[in-house]
């Protein structure tokens, strides 16, 4: 029995599927996913667990090179908004979308998504993976 990490079974099965620039959807409670997205549902009440609280989680073994937020997030949520880009290095890529285009069509490209408890307006985040700080490479000069 695990004791460490992510505890969820189906979160770290599909995070040993990821591979460089894969996508992961962390999403509120309320985001219309696509039936064709593969969904973990780890609601348990209102703001039971919040995107923040999975983000934080998936950081610790979990490689970002950019981050995907929707335009509403910082117009409805901008508190929220602050609070993502703090958890990153100031120079993490952040593409800003339209909330029609992440819900339309970036959630149909993810590998997964694991919804959240969240009651945050607009509070989804997708993560793209990266490579990781171990992977180096030698390189002639």
């Amino acid at each position: 029995m695990l004791e460490t990490g992510i505890l969820n079974r189906d979160i770290v099965a599909e995070l040993a599927k990821m591979g460089h620039t894969d996508r992961i959807l962390i999403a509120d409670a309320g985001l219309a996913i696509p039936n064709t997205t593969k969904v973990i549902d780890i609601s348990l009440d209102e703001n039971i667990p919040t995107t923040i609280d999975v983000l934080k989680v998936l950081l610790k073994h979990f490689s970002v090179e950019k981050i995907i937020l929707s335009q509403a997030t910082i117009d409805v949520s901008p508190s929220r908004y602050k609070e993502y880009l703090s958890l990153f290095d100031k120079n993490m890529p952040c593409e800003i979308v339209d909330h029609s285009t992440l819900r339309d069509t970036l959630t149909k490209e993810v590998k997964f998504a694991i919804r959240t408890g969240d009651f945050t307006a607009n509070s989804n985040i997708i993560l793209v993976s990266a490579g990781g700080p171990r992977w180096y490479c030698e390189c002639s000069e």
